[in-house]
């Protein structure tokens, strides 16, 4: 099991991600998140940290391998085991899967880490369906 470092309250950046509106109807993608690498070790737990808490305990997380390059098997992320597996599924290249047991699954369209945010901005809004602009703002949480 690999030990994920935890990130640190005052340095942290700034979580890129945004969500799709709770509501109804179920969504093929819900949300779209622009981590800063494809280094899981180091992203995953601000990702993680972000999420809204009646998402639940993410316990298995799902990368595309050939983005990420990352040995499937366990993390430990804020002293809890997840579960990272990896797919080479052609139809969802640039997706993280999550799962929380009794909660639910969400996919997020993983924007790439070195995608302008001229190009970004337009990618996430799409992604959760929210309006462009800088009131939407692109950051769901101030720091993780």
């Amino acid at each position: 099991m690999t030990a994920a470092p935890q990130p640190q309250h005052p340095s942290s950046p700034v979580l890129r991600l945004r969500l799709a509106p709770h509501g109804d109807l179920a969504r093929s993608i819900d949300g779209a998140w622009w981590p800063r690498s494809y280094d899981l070790l180091a992203e995953l737990p601000c990702l993680l940290a972000g999420l809204p808490g009646t998402w639940g305990q993410i316990t298995s997380v799902t990368v595309n391998g050939a983005l990420w390059p990352v040995t499937p098997g366990r993390m430990l992320v804020f002293n809890e085991v997840v579960r990272v597996c990896r797919t080479l599924a052609a139809s969802a290249p640039h997706t993280i899967v999550l799962l929380a047991p009794g909660k639910g699954r969400w996919d997020l369209l993983v924007v790439p880490p070195d995608t302008t945010e001229e190009s970004a901005e337009p990618l996430m809004a799409a992604a959760a369906g929210t309006p462009l602009g800088p009131s939407a703002g692109m950051d769901v949480s101030a720091r993780t």
